[in-house]
């Protein structure tokens, strides 16, 4: 059997954490794109105002097989 995977890349933001980014933008693209594989996260940043983290950002790949 034959398969074909696609990537897609996405911003998860969080104001509690990295990891609640990552479930964040997980559980959106899970609501849109069928068969995900596996997750890689890219890049971690934080949005930062008055002195303090005001949010958690994760850029990630979202991999997912195309159906035939």
């Amino acid at each position: 059997m034959e398969r074909v995977a696609r990537v897609s890349e996405i911003i998860g933001a969080s104001p509690t954490s990295f990891d609640d980014a990552i479930k964040v933008g997980f559980e959106r693209a899970n609501r849109t794109l069928r068969g995900i594989t596996g997750l890689r996260i890219l890049e971690q940043r934080v949005s930062v105002e008055d002195g303090e983290i005001k949010e958690y950002r994760v850029r990630m790949e979202i991999i997912f097989v195309l159906e035939a």
